[in-house]
């Protein structure tokens, strides 16, 4: 797939404070990205630099192989749909979407033309006349998402779009917007410290902490086979325990050794093990080695969360098949089940 942006050693200093450590990412045309992490990590100064709000402290922003740094918001083929959507309450739907072509002095009818297909698209046909605040928060949003389309970007930057809409909306939208990305085939980058959001929609997520990229890829990649333990605890739930690598395909934790499918490390490597909840099986306390003791059980609808207390460890486990608080179980875990990454010195 062919590139679009592409950010170069980017980074960014506010006062003294790093908020960008030397970025380097490439985005395809036509691709659905996702900027992923915690409050504070970079992902929306990323976007504001991709969309020309804030400029590099170092690095380069190349946009189709051309050097944008410089280059004003506006004289960028990009916009964006803020968080809080910024529409103009005094203006109605049609007003609100038709405002940047009539700032370019386009022709009236092909004003209209334009207005008028992009909100069927979004399925707001027949709303022109509907004032802002007589909108839902999802309907809104559809304006915020109309208004920037119909300029006919490259790329569109959304910051948090879904943020301010309840779950089951939130839900409903992940789908219209994916949706409506493949019919449009335009780039999407898209923020969220929301790891399901991230996973349902994306192509492509870039997990970032403290400034930096922790790892690039696509939505099973990034769950099955994360790179660090930072990764395997903020995507999805995980067991993270210490270990120590005895040899290629052999590491010892919870005191006991078991097979795994990693090398690579040097022998007595420290390293973190870590294990989905939904990998570990409950089995009859003699049949396994690895016993424990269930303390808590939470219904989930689809699964049972239980927390389970053996060999010095507080072990997470979910299973459509529920262990009462109080039995006494067995954990068996399968070599495929068993993540080792190198340790990770804090910054």
């Amino acid at each position: 797939m062919q590139g679009i942006i592409n950010l170069v050693n980017v980074s960014k200093n506010y006062n003294g404070t790093e908020a960008l450590n030397n970025i380097n990412l490439y985005i395809r045309k036509n691709e659905f990205l996702t900027l992923l992490g915690p409050s504070g990590c970079g992902k929306t100064t990323t976007l504001r630099i991709i969309g020309g709000f804030e400029e590099p402290s170092s690095g380069e922003v190349l946009f189709n192989g051309v050097k944008i740094n410089d280059l004003p918001p506006y004289k960028r083929k990009v916009n964006t749909v803020f968080q809080k959507y910024a529409l103009f309450p005094h203006m109605n739907v049609y007003e609100n979407v038709a405002f940047g072509l009539k700032i370019k002095k386009m022709d009236k009818k092909v004003i209209d033309q334009k207005v008028r297909n992009i909100l069927a698209m979004v399925n707001l046909a027949g709303y022109e006349n509907r004032e802002i605040d007589s909108l839902s928060g999802g309907q809104q949003q559809r304006v915020a998402i109309a208004r920037a389309l119909v300029n006919e970007p490259e790329v569109l930057l959304l910051d948090e779009p879904l943020g301010a809409l309840d779950l089951k909306l939130r839900q409903e939208m992940q789908i219209e917007l994916k949706n409506m990305q493949k019919r449009l085939g335009i780039t999407f980058i898209y923020v969220t410290h929301d790891q399901e959001e991230a996973l349902s929609m994306s192509d492509t997520i870039v997990v970032m902490k403290e400034g930096s990229i922790q790892q690039i890829g696509t939505p099973t990649d990034i769950y099955n086979e994360p790179k660090n333990a930072f990764v395997a605890d903020f995507i999805g739930e995980s067991n993270i325990i210490d270990g120590l690598m005895l040899r290629d395909y052999l590491v010892k934790f919870a005191g006991l050794e078991f097979e795994c499918v990693d090398r690579g490390f040097t022998p007595q490597e420290p390293v973190d093990v870590v294990i989905r909840p939904e990998d570990i099986q409950v089995v009859g306390e003699t049949d396994s080695p690895l016993r424990g003791e269930v303390t808590a059980v939470t219904f989930k609808g689809v699964h049972y969360e239980m927390i389970i207390h053996g060999n010095g460890i507080r072990w997470k486990i979910q299973s459509t098949i529920m262990a009462p608080v109080g039995a006494k179980v067995g954990l068996k875990i399968v070599p495929d089940a068993i993540h080792i990454m190198k340790k990770v010195t804090a910054k």
